[in-house]
């Protein structure tokens, strides 16, 4: 059996999304024991990376339990689709960095979960030039 994989498509790929825009896509698991799942969580969130503490907010967010569904639901794709807002935008700056993502968690019935994310850009800010002195 191969690694277990999640897959993250958008409809539409690799563009810059603009505040009031619909993000949309769908989920997949490949190569998973399914029977081995105790949920899946889909959000659509941003966090921070960079000096300080990280800040993080999600915009949507769906779970999927195994007791709520039939086994097969997990073999098939699953869609997402979020509004998304006016700010912050992403933003790819010296000191902090905002980052968007549709993010997937896989809860094992055993063992720890499993963490994929997909990020994709809100808004057209430039990137920050550090300050020359």
């Amino acid at each position: 059996m191969s690694e277990p994989r999640v897959i993250i498509d958008f409809d539409e790929n690799d563009r810059p999304f603009q505040p009031g825009e619909t993000i949309s896509g769908e989920c997949r698991l490949e190569s998973f024991d399914f029977e081995e799942i105790k949920a899946v969580e889909v959000s659509v969130l941003w966090y921070t990376e960079g000096k300080g503490d990280e800040d993080l907010d999600v915009r949507e967010f769906r779970r999927i339990s195994a007791d709520d569904l039939n086994w097969n639901e997990f073999r098939r794709p699953w869609r997402f689709a979020a509004v998304l807002p006016n700010s912050p935008l992403t933003y790819d700056g010296v000191i902090l960095k905002i980052r968007w993502c549709v993010r997937v968690r896989i809860f094992p019935r055993r063992g720890r979960e499993i963490v994929d994310e997909r990020t994709f850009v809100l808004g057209e800010l430039k990137a920050a030039q550090p300050v020359e002195k």
